[in-house]
């Protein structure tokens, strides 16, 4: 058996892999810094700052919604810390296949609870990032560059 030229179907496109890791890359910022931002107030970041915000952010969509407040809570309380793993193992390049459904999940998730509220436009942006998620998903066959990569990479 002949080993893969450029021109073959077998041979990974350079295009392909800076593709998936530009994706990769992006969605991983985003996703961490989403998690950060969940602990600051005016400036300043701590762990009674996020638990105080997703206090509010439970309160406020339990309130308008059919939603219960432990549910809610449980999710609000989790999320920032999600957030910061998923969007660091992206960055990293760790199982990405694994991490992008994960971190596809919770953004869908957020969804849920923005469209029990109806806020529209909120849901509107995690569309795009879940779109986002689906394109990578479709070429993290190409993830090259990374740290851990999965078994078909």
């Amino acid at each position: 058996m002949s080993e893969p030229t450029p021109s073959s179907p077998a041979a990974p496109r350079s295009e392909y892999i800076w593709a998936f890791l530009l994706l990769r890359l992006f969605i991983g910022l985003r996703t961490l810094l989403e998690g950060l931002e969940k602990f600051e107030s005016n400036g300043r970041y701590s762990f009674a700052t996020y638990y105080e915000n997703m206090k509010r952010m439970a309160q406020g969509i339990t309130g308008a919604s059919f939603l219960p407040l432990w549910a809610t809570r449980f999710f609000a309380d989790s999320l920032g810390y999600l957030l910061i793993v998923l969007g660091a193992a992206l960055l990293l390049g760790i199982k990405s296949r694994v991490t992008l459904v994960l971190t596809g999940l919770l953004y869908v998730g957020l969804s849920f609870g923005l469209m029990a509220v109806q806020e529209n436009e909120g849901v509107a942006w995690l569309a795009i990032h879940v779109i986002l998620i689906v394109g990578a998903l479709l070429l993290v066959r190409h993830d090259r560059l990374a740290l851990w990569p999965g078994p078909s990479a």
